[in-house]
């Protein structure tokens, strides 16, 4: 699908993000914000010593060391770029928010009462169950669904998409969101919302409230990270009495700055922004993820569960072939067909009257002047025709067209048979057509699958995903779609009970399991799967079943929401190797500069070659704040992820940013090293 401009898509540094951001890094500074996250907390509390010791000594003795008013800066800058990187990655957000506050407005709805006259109230006084009359022009006052009628909808405002696209009632498609504009037609609406319960409602809060939301794996890391941070904090604290024995006593300035080179500061400061940043993905393909858990998941699924109407197909079977009886020319077929066809309004029919113009040259015949009577539909007959000119055109099903031939004095050709048994056995739908008392050939109808499904399916395959087609249909239609699909596996005459069962089957062999769905049916099974996506056109019970909703309706999009699972994933696992590999350089640094004077055979490990005791520590303490800025770019914008095996993905890991983790901070601390003593700052 073309898209025009997305809505969602912003620069990395969006001036008013960062604006925005700069300013909210000086809010989080609160203690209580602080608190949760253990390492950065300790940063502040090492900052806020320092800070005391520097006031201590300008009041008693009149000025204060110039290596320990750096210390205590860099040491603030450090926790105030922590918090820069959460606030860019809470501000793309914000800013999405913001835009949807302004598509959200208050607009007058046409309600029905009790009467059937209509009512014109504010949208805000709607509530679930209310019924609302909606014509071209106007804004959709609330969620709900079409119980009567058929429009065309903007909805560029939630979607960011330009086109306009069909809802209908008795469908899949029968949901509406506020908020948008109806563009065509009139249609009758079931709120399906309370004020403040909308989906943009939901979307607002979504978004807003991404950095409250912390996943199960997120926690683990944040609980390991505040191990190892106590775990220093004890090394650090025991150093003091060893120095003291050695004659080497530190100041709480070289101890301070020691202890938070040593815990994993990089990953502590960029752990939260990864998550958000990972979610700000997720919205920037118009997919909302109800929550980070989900997001995770989707970057482990193993499973992957279709609908085949709809999603691997374009939902509706058309007209591919002719299939003449003998004696019969396929140009007489065609126009037999297409003239049983002008007032088939169904996508089949439709279908069927294109393939007779494009195929065979026949163009539309004007109704008016045919005098023509057509035969409708009947569950019963299962036929429907036309009656014009002297000529009895039916057309249907096999059995039924035999049954109507043998009453007229006529019989079903063996050829004809060969043809529907052979449709059928392709896993097509074979619909025979008649006229008089002769079988004219069969129509062959198929279900058409979509294009580059097979490639995508290929795609999820090398990630190590499964891919099972859920249908309806009988397992010989059910085979040939799989087969020209290129799915793994199907599952026929699938039922909602027979969903929920593969997914629990699944699942016991502890496996995740992501399904795709937009109907009502669908919802059980988007409930129990790991990773539900609703498509947005859907139900608003499938909606609230999944634990993500497609603004797009693009079923084949989990294949971008597994690629940015994997990356939030791959993002926080580079960081953290990084993050603890780094820590190597910075021993380099500041142990050496600690004790070299008491113990010279230390000097060895100064293999740096820093100045002096004092810029060997400044340069640590520096690096230690700039590599979280630097790394904001990579976590808001994440690892790129490609397809590879688990080996393959932990070697690259381990020399990128394992080794990358030890090689950089030595060039880094050098380099300011270097620069701090040519400007003599110590």
């Amino acid at each position: 699908m073309a898209k025009s401009k997305n809505t969602h898509q912003r620069s990395l540094w969006d001036a008013q993000i960062t604006q925005r951001a700069l300013v909210d890094s000086l809010r989080k500074l609160s203690p209580w914000n602080m608190m949760k996250n253990p390492v950065m907390f300790v940063v502040e509390i090492g900052s806020v010593i320092t800070s005391l010791l520097l006031v201590r000594d300008f009041r008693f003795h009149g000025a204060a060391s110039r290596f320990d008013l750096q210390i205590t800066l860099w040491l603030w800058f450090t926790v105030l770029f922590a918090n820069f990187a959460e606030a860019m990655a809470e501000g793309r957000g914000k800013a999405q928010a913001d835009a949807l506050r302004r598509a959200k407005s208050e607009t007058m709805a046409n309600r029905l009462n009790e009467k059937g006259v209509i009512v014109q109230l504010p949208s805000s006084k709607l509530r679930s169950g209310d019924i609302v009359i909606v014509s071209a022009g106007e804004m959709i006052p609330g969620d709900g669904e079409i119980i009567d009628g058929v429009a065309s909808v903007d909805e560029s405002a939630i979607t960011g998409e330009s086109a306009p696209v069909i809802r209908e009632s008795g469908g899949d498609r029968s949901a509406v969101t506020g908020g948008t504009r109806v563009l065509s037609d009139q249609i009758k609406i079931r709120i399906t919302s309370n004020p403040g319960e909308t989906f943009i409602d939901k979307m607002i809060a979504l978004v807003e409230g991404a950095e409250r939301q912390k996943t199960p794996n997120e926690i683990a890391l944040n609980i390991l990270l505040a191990g190892l941070t106590i775990i220093f904090l004890l090394a650090v604290v025991t150093l003091q009495p060893i120095a003291i024995y050695s004659h080497s006593p530190q100041t709480v300035f070289v101890l301070v700055s020691l202890l938070v080179c040593l815990i994993p500061t990089t990953i502590g400061g960029l752990l939260s922004a990864i998550g958000i940043a990972g979610m700000d993905r997720l919205v920037q393909h118009n997919v909302l993820a109800m929550s980070g858990r989900a997001v995770e998941a989707a970057g482990d699924v193993n499973t992957l569960l279709l609908d085949k109407t709809g999603t691997i197909t374009f939902g509706n079977r058309q007209a591919t072939e002719f299939l003449a009886a003998p004696g019969v020319s396929k140009d007489q077929l065609a126009d037999a067909a297409q003239l049983s066809s002008l007032a088939d309004e169904t996508p089949e029919g439709r279908s069927i009257v294109v393939l007779a113009k494009e195929t065979y040259g026949l163009r539309g015949r004007d109704l008016a002047t045919m005098h023509a009577e057509f035969v409708p539909f009947s569950a019963t007959t299962r036929m429907s025709g036309i009656n014009v000119d002297g000529r009895t055109i039916r057309k249907g099903a096999a059995e039924s067209i035999a049954a109507y031939l043998q009453a007229s004095g006529g019989i079903l050709a063996d050829e004809v048979r060969s043809d529907v048994e052979g449709i059928a056995r392709s896993g097509g739908t074979p619909l025979v057509v008649a006229e008089n008392n002769r079988a004219l050939g069969v129509i062959h109808l198929k279900d058409i699958v979509k294009g580059g499904m097979r490639e995508r399916f290929a795609q999820l395959r090398a990630m190590g995903i499964r891919t099972i087609m859920i249908t309806g249909d009988n397992p010989l239609t059910a085979a040939a779609i799989a087969r020209e699909a290129g799915v793994d596996d199907f599952l026929a005459e699938a039922k909602p009970k027979d969903k929920m069962d593969l997914i629990r089957r699944e699942q016991a062999e502890g496996k995740l399991v992501a399904m795709t769905g937009d109907g009502t049916n669908d919802a059980p099974a988007l409930a129990q799967a790991d990773v539900g996506v609703a498509m947005n056109t859907g139900t608003q019970a499938a909606k609230e079943a999944g634990n993500m909703v497609d603004l797009d309706s693009n079923p084949t999009k989990l294949i971008e929401i597994v690629e940015i699972g994997k990356q939030l994933l791959m993002t926080r696992g580079a960081l953290t190797t990084f993050s603890i590999a780094n820590d190597v350089a910075k021993y380099f640094a500041i142990i050496p500069a600690m004790f070299a004077a008491t113990f010279p055979v230390l000097a060895a490990l100064n293999i740096m070659h820093l100045r002096t005791p004092q810029s060997a520590i400044l340069s640590a303490v520096i690096f230690n704040a700039l590599i979280i800025v630097a790394l904001i770019p990579l976590a808001l914008r994440g690892v790129k992820y490609r397809p590879m095996n688990a080996e393959v993905l932990l070697r690259n890991n381990l020399l990128l940013y394992g080794l990358g983790g030890i090689v950089l901070p030595f060039l880094g601390i050098k380099l300011i090293d270097m620069a701090i003593t040519a400007m003599h700052l110590i």
